[in-house]
C-alpha cells in the first residue's frame, strides 16, 4: 500500500527510528530527532543497498 502525504505528516518520532514502507523497496525513515528521509532497499551481487534519496519533503 501505497504512503499517503497525510500518513507521513502524521508520522511522530519515537525512541528508536522507525521504517514506514512504501513499495518495491521504497521506505520513509523517521529520525528520533524528527527527519524524514526517503531510502531504498535493493540488492546488488547478493549484498544489501540502502542508498537515501533524500528528506521528506523535498526541497
Amino acid at each position: 500500500m501505497a504512503l499517503t502525504d497525510i500518513a507521513i505528516r502524521n508520522a511522530k518520532p519515537g525512541a528508536k527510528p522507525c521504517k514506514l514502507g512504501d513499495a518495491l523497496g521504497l521506505f520513509l525513515l523517521v529520525q528520533p530527532s524528527g527527519g524524514k528521509l526517503w531510502r531504498l532497499k535493493y540488492r546488488m551481487d547478493g549484498r544489501e543497498k540502502k542508498p537515501g534519496i533524500g528528506t521528506y519533503p523535498f526541497d
